[in-house]
């Protein structure tokens, strides 16, 4: 691996062709697979536009949704072979993308070392020779794939029976990737899903080769050591491998956040850096005894990375956490919105985000998961929602209906954004005369709700100017509230550089630490859930506040030893950062229960 970051999944639409712009420069990174009618229409465009033949896949073709997104995700595969052997095949000169292949890299690692070396070499056979041997240890950029587990609606026919398990969106899209050319990994988001966690067992990419390699590869995204363990055992016993954990910061991240009970990132990574290998060393007992039940005979046990990512925004938190908590990446996300040649935000909203300040990034309500949801005030969306209400018609059309979980009024799930369910709900609401106060937080919390499975596919197509004649082109994004720091539009290289500290983005800008901005969500978190409860607290709930609160105070606890820790402050500049703390704790310490 020539790079220590990685581009986590950016919405639906944001990163859906990202492979297609860093895979070649050796930069990983992640595709959502959730919208199949999105992934047909980025194949459309991207096979026009490399002159490849596009035949459509129907959505009334039998398996349409798993064959789309098998058919896009080989096509990026392709795509990306291809430009990947015409880099290599240019000549090392200034202003050649095989050049910016090496430009790239950080500075202290071998391959970048070794091309400064070459390029300083006088023009012989010796030069020629290094640069074959450089040529040769050049590798791509993955092509990872998210699924959200809990996304996994069931799918009917026109006469209104039930598919099958095996045909939810989850279990689809799982077999869609499966069945693709990829030699990469799924990334499994969102908590367990055991029916999806089952079907990964019935594809023998997932297993190892008969020299112990894995064309497929597991990575779950977790918000905790235990969590993490738990749902590694289960696939473990099936003869599945977790080959990385991603670590992800409950609320200082981008689209939707999951709170944990007020476990801070800063503790979660010590307890995955005391235990990963006593955790690797039961994680392998059982995989070797589940591979050698069904006849396999286990070469090695594969690698089991850890990384972090959720509002990292500077070359010295991103050192620190590789160094300190011994990880083998990080995930940089929502500041690659603001670059162009990377992500896809239309123009409208990437003007939008680079003037927009701290308050306009905040934690909403507004997916219709349930799930707290990290949103941007101006968005197109966001606009359209408050002009439907305004104008007495709360609520979204539903029409490719992914999130359609609710049955409070309905036998087939509908979605909780959509016009009919608001409609229901708000009546129901109606008919129990309630106090104009709680009617009013009722009513706010019902149409807080967007539709996801436009807004967030609805930037890419005004970018590439592919929107239908009537398709709704509001605009929903999700960025993490770190993306307030950064303030205009920037190149990869820049970024590149801001990640490895060869220049700093954010020079003169004052932003807390990413730990401290972590536990200022959290406190604002429990003082928001506290204020929603005020009037219905009963003993259990005093009881979940008051440990909630004691975790957040521990954590301070936590951060005050690592700060005062001498190895810490030689690599660090720390004053900052315990000022910061202080506040945090005496701002945690005046809340009351």
């Amino acid at each position: 691996m020539n790079h220590t970051f990685h581009i986590p999944v950016l919405g639906l639409g944001y990163s859906i062709d990202t492979p297609l712009k860093v895979a070649r420069y050796g930069i990983s990174s992640v595709v959502s697979i959730v919208d199949d009618e999105l992934i047909e229409r980025m194949r459309e465009y991207h096979s026009e536009k490399n002159n490849e033949a596009f035949l459509t896949i129907t959505k009334s073709a039998p398996d349409s949704r798993a064959k789309r997104i098998t058919a896009y995700l080989n096509l990026m595969a392709t795509t990306v072979n291809q430009q990947f052997e015409q880099l290599k095949s240019q000549v090392f000169e200034a202003g050649t993308d095989l050049c910016r292949y090496f430009e790239l890299m950080p500075e202290g690692s071998q391959m970048k070392q070794g091309y400064d070396l070459m390029m300083e070499y006088p023009d012989n056979e010796r030069k020629t020779i290094f640069q074959n041997i450089l040529r040769r240890r050049m590798t791509l950029g993955a092509i990872d794939v998210n699924i959200m587990s809990k996304v996994d609606r069931m799918n009917f026919n026109v006469e209104g029976e039930c598919t099958g398990n095996e045909n939810t969106d989850a279990l689809t899209a799982l077999r869609g990737f499966a069945e693709s050319n990829l030699e990469s990994a799924v990334i499994l988001s969102a908590g367990m899903n055991p029916r999806l966690y089952s079907y990964l067992e019935t594809f023998n990419d997932f297993f190892p080769d008969e020299n112990g390699w894995l064309k497929k590869r597991i990575i779950l995204k977790v918000s905790d050591f235990r969590s993490a363990f738990i749902q590694a055992k289960f696939l473990a016993k099936k003869g599945l491998w977790v080959s990385e954990f991603r670590v992800e910061s409950g609320l200082n991240c981008g689209g939707h956040a999951f709170a944990t009970e007020g476990y801070l990132m800063g503790p979660i990574l010590e307890e995955f850096k005391l235990k990963r290998h006593e955790m690797l060393h039961e994680l392998s007992n059982s995989y070797q005894s589940a591979l050698i039940a069904k006849g396999l005979t286990p070469k090695f046990i594969p690698q089991q990375k850890v990384s972090a990512q959720g509002g990292i925004g500077t070359a010295d938190e991103n050192d620190f956490l590789l160094s300190y908590y011994d990880l083998d990446a990080t995930g940089w996300g929502s500041p690659f919105l603001l670059v162009p040649e990377v992500t896809n935000v239309d123009e409208q909203t990437l003007n939008q985000l680079t003037a927009a300040k701290e308050e306009e990034f905040y934690i909403s309500g507004a997916s219709p998961l349930g799930i707290l949801f990290n949103n941007f005030k101006n968005s197109t969306a966001e606009q359209q929602r408050i002009s439907r209400l305004e104008k007495g018609h709360p609520g979204s059309p539903c029409t490719k209906k992914y999130l359609c979980t609710n049955t409070e009024f309905t036998e087939q799930p509908i979605c909780t954004a959509s016009r009919e369910y608001q409609h229901l709900k708000i009546q129901q609401i109606q008919s129990l005369d309630l106090p104009v106060e709680e009617y009013q937080k009722e009513f706010d919390t019902i149409t807080e709700k967007i539709c996801l499975c436009e807004g967030l596919c609805s930037s890419t197509y005004i970018k590439y100017a592919i929107s239908k004649p009537r398709e709704n082109k509001a605009v929903a994004i999700c960025p993490g509230p770190n993306l307030a720091y950064f303030s205009r539009i920037y190149s990869l290289d820049e970024m590149v550089k801001h990640i490895y500290g060869t220049t700093d983005l954010l020079d003169k800008v004052k932003r807390p630490n990413m730990f401290i901005k972590e536990l200022n969500l959290y406190i604002d978190y429990l003082q928001a859930d506290i204020q929603a409860q005020f009037k219905n607290l009963n003993d259990k709930k005093v009881k979940q506040l008051t440990k909630f609160k004691l975790q957040l105070q521990e954590g301070i606890s936590y951060y005050k030893d690592l700060f005062a820790d001498s190895a810490v402050q030689t690599s660090i500049a720390v004053q900052d950062w315990i000022n910061e703390l202080n506040l945090s704790e005496k701002q945690l310490n005046a809340i009351t229960i």
